[in-house]
């Protein structure tokens, strides 16, 4: 059975990752001539880079980038607050990293060619019918294709959105912002972003890899038309020098862009066969860097179950959970999101003395700081209120352990996820549970032991914690895999 995935932006990419990792058969069809050269976003946290791990992706991307971890604001010339980030100390595959969204797309092609899978560049698709057995697609050429599922990862414009009838609702936040990534011989130093509150807008600068700094102007004055590269250049020369009261000389210009804030969230992630995964089911702010790791988690949630229900080891209602699932985190990203651009636009006294008094001094709090390192990183994210979840600390996230297979071969947990389970077990002991494991899970669970387990516990393919327990785990499968979803009912903790 086949999935169709619309769209080879991250989260397209790293769904047919994910389900190749499986063993699914998998197209990926995007409208596009070929791959976007253009960095878009830039900012990958550890959420992202777990991912990318789990899928063979991650690669050398972290060698790759920049470790610009500091946020510095200033008012003119004066520093008035700084932010450090870094690893907030869960053992996370990379810390953040600035990096091209080009390179992250190019990192995830690279893995889904070995799996087996190219992009089909120049396919739009224009027309969608589903029944209860599958999905014909009809092709902006004229042809149609028929699958068993289609994923709409094909962005806020999304046309798999359109075709399926679902909903898009939401509000602009903004006027227009400019956007650009260019050569600048400036005295500015690359060691983190830096940004510059100003009665008309922020201003704000990050080094990219290989040189260059990406600039970013709130331009509400900028008028409705669409500019030109070289008047967004302009501006942005203008804006610098009033804003921020440096000098610098501008060289060549890789990429220029305007766009407005939206907060859009659709109504369901799910009609039938078809399902939107990343910025097609959510749009939200850039502050934050929130949308790669959000989207790629949207995919690898939504890929073992796919899987799972395609192989026949789970009923189509476990399909359910995604949206259970994922849907609360995207609000609560649209409300931290949104929050951000109110406090960075702010526009009246009061949102202005908030900001540049209040703020500013809780900024350089060190647990501000922490807090926003977590926040930020998605390591936080739990599945624990929904249908799959039960008391803490089942459906949080684990962390990375060091563990033993059974053929006595050292290895991590997360080096084992992707595309299994993974059945922890303490050094001695608990091996009542393998055979219900197996019994339930056939060739998607590996068994592995760690001094860190004090009770045997089962975790998803997307890390995390599914069950734990000494008895219970063949009743507990049967009725997450086969189950009925009334919320928050399963429970996985037993013994």
């Amino acid at each position: 059975m086949t999935v169709l995935v619309t769209g080879a932006g991250p989260t397209g990419l790293a769904l047919a990752c994910a389900l190749r990792l499986h063993g699914v058969e998998v197209r990926v069809l995007d409208r596009a001539a070929g791959p976007a050269a253009t960095s878009r976003a830039n900012f990958l946290h550890a959420r992202g880079a777990e991912v990318l791990a789990r899928l063979g992706a991650l690669g050398t991307l972290p060698q790759d980038s920049l470790r610009a971890m500091r946020i510095t604001t200033y008012a003119g010339a004066r520093p008035i607050m700084r932010i450090r980030f870094g690893d907030p100390g869960l053992r996370t595959a990379a810390p953040p990293m600035v990096v091209s969204q080009a390179r992250v797309e190019g990192a995830l092609r690279a893995r889904l060619a070995e799996l087996g899978v190219e992009p089909e560049w120049g396919t739009e698709v224009t027309g969608v019918a589903q029944d209860g057995d599958g999905v014909e697609v009809r092709l902006g050429d004229g042809r149609r294709s028929t699958a068993a599922w289609l994923v709409g990862c094909d962005g806020s414009g999304s046309a798999v959105r359109r075709l399926a009838g679902i909903g898009f609702p939401g509000a602009r936040l903004s006027e227009r912002f400019l956007l650009a990534d260019l050569d600048i011989d400036w005295d500015l130093g690359r060691d983190g972003t830096s940004g510059w509150v100003h009665p008309e807008g922020l201003f704000a600068a990050m080094p990219m890899p290989g040189g260059s700094w990406r600039l970013f102007s709130y331009d509400p004055e900028g008028g409705a038309e669409r500019p030109e590269p070289a008047e967004i250049v302009d501006r942005l020369r203008q804006h610098l020098a009033r804003r921020t009261g440096r000098t610098a000389t501008f060289g060549e210009c890789h990429w220029a862009s305007v766009f407005s804030v939206h907060r859009r969230l659709a109504d369901t992630y799910r009609n039938g066969r078809i399902f939107l995964a990343g910025d097609a089911a959510h749009v939200h702010a850039p502050f934050g860097g929130q949308g790669m790791p959000t989207g790629m988690g949207d995919a690898e949630n939504l890929a073992w179950k796919l899987a799972m229900v395609i192989d026949g080891q789970a009923a189509p209602g476990l399909l359910d959970t995604y949206e259970a699932e994922r849907r609360p985190l995207a609000e609560n990203v649209l409300r931290g999101t949104a929050l951000a651009t109110r406090v960075n636009i702010a526009d009246s006294a009061a949102g202005r003395f908030l900001r540049d008094k209040v703020l500013v001094k809780l900024g350089g709090l060190p647990w501000v700081q922490r807090k926003a390192t977590y926040t930020a990183s998605q390591l936080w994210v739990s599945y624990r209120k929904g249908p799959l979840g039960g008391r803490r600390p089942l459906g949080d996230r684990i962390a990375d352990l060091d563990c033993v297979r059974e053929d006595a071969r050292r290895t991590t947990l997360h080096a084992e996820l992707g595309g299994t389970w993974a059945l922890l077990l303490p050094a001695s002991g608990g091996g009542r549970v393998v055979e219900a494991a197996r019994e339930g899970l056939g060739k998607r669970v590996v068994v592995l032991r760690t001094d860190a387990a004090g009770v045997p516990a089962l975790v998803r393919p997307d890390g995390h914690l599914a069950w734990r327990g000494e008895t219970g785990l063949g009743g507990w499968l049967a009725t997450a895999l086969r189950g009925g979803w009334p919320a928050n009912t399963l429970r996985g903790e037993a013994g």
